[in-house]
């Protein structure tokens, strides 16, 4: 593939937009759930998908775990003798610890990180390590239609930025800043903005992409983000709220009932899986190289990548 024309091989005559580190997006800054990480110093997105690491874990250990130890405590209740808890407590702990180990100890695949300090863009494929300088870099914002028999017509459109391995700068990839589907090109747009905005005014700014000393737009965007584990607090806050509505008469509904009881049941899977993904994450941290750990440090190395290339003779890899 000649990677200097990759949208016109790629793409059919939808509509295409080259956005750039200078110039704004036309957007406002939008983040779409691929952040993993908003930090001072880095950004990192989800790469690889497998956000839903631990959910086994979840399944076998939260609901396998508090049904198992629930009866148990019932035999306990009605023999007074422990011996039917500890038999479900032998049952339950490896439910719980073999898929947690082994969801744990399997690397997560690397994010795309976004360093502030240094300002470039660092990716791991496959074990090898691909880099470009934010500073003269573009993404390529391509439009599209999916049609199939089973979803018709889905308008989706795609972002995506070059890199270059690192050392062997005449190898380079187009690497997909999270998946397409479903999104517009102005969403695209407005999530390139918050790229932008974070890279160039960050580490925080307000709904404009302008530099701000408070978190609380960056905020409230990552909290939009959906986790499975808020299902059981919004449920309660949904039933306090109509308590306050209708005075406290006949406020509770059967569906709320029904969504408080489903909600209080998976708890317990959600918080384990989420715990599970936030281990195997920090764990998967130490698969990048010692070159890319050390410049993600407050007081790490800020010389760029390509500049060490430069200084090692390699071939002079492009800017952006």
């Amino acid at each position: 593939m000649d990677m200097n024309t990759p949208e016109q091989l790629r793409y059919s005559a939808k509509p295409t937009v080259m956005l750039e580190a200078d110039k704004p997006a036309g957007e406002q800054p939008m983040e779409l759930f691929i952040t993993d990480e908003h930090t001072e110093h880095y950004l990192a997105l989800q790469a690889g998908g497998d956000s839903y690491r631990g959910l086994m874990t979840g399944v076998l250990g939260g609901i396998g775990g508090v049904a198992g130890i629930g009866l148990g405590l019932v035999s306990l209740m009605h023999s007074g003798e422990a011996e039917g808890l500890f038999i479900m407590l032998s049952i339950c702990t490896p439910l719980f610890v073999m898929p947690f180990l082994w969801e744990t100890l399997r690397p997560l695949p690397l994010p795309i990180l976004f360093n502030r300090r240094t300002r470039e863009v660092y990716f791991d494929h496959e074990g090898e390590l691909f880099h470009t300088p934010w500073d003269g870099i573009s993404a390529v914002a391509n439009e599209f239609q999916l049609v199939g028999t089973h979803i018709g017509g889905m308008q989706s459109a795609s972002l995506e930025i070059r890199v270059y391995r690192f050392e062997k700068p005449e190898t380079a990839l187009m690497v997909s800043l999270g998946a397409h589907f479903g999104k517009s090109l102005a969403m695209q747009k407005g999530f390139w903005e918050y790229i932008r905005s974070y890279m160039n005014n960050g580490p925080y700014f307000d709904e404009h992409g302008n530099h701000s000393e408070s978190d609380a737009f960056v905020k409230s965007q990552l909290s939009v983000r959906p986790r499975m584990s808020d299902s059981f607090k919004q449920t309660l806050e949904r039933i306090k709220q109509a308590k306050q509505e209708s005075g406290g008469k006949n406020y509770l509904r059967s569906n709320d009932v029904l969504g408080l009881v489903l909600d209080l049941c998976f708890y317990p899977t959600c918080r384990v899986q989420e715990l599970t993904y936030r281990i195997a994450k920090r764990r998967s941290r130490n698969l990048w190289p010692k070159i890319v750990t050390d410049r993600l440090q407050a007081n790490g190395p800020t010389t760029r990548l390509v500049d060490l290339e430069h200084e090692q003779g390699y071939g002079v890899s492009k800017e952006g």
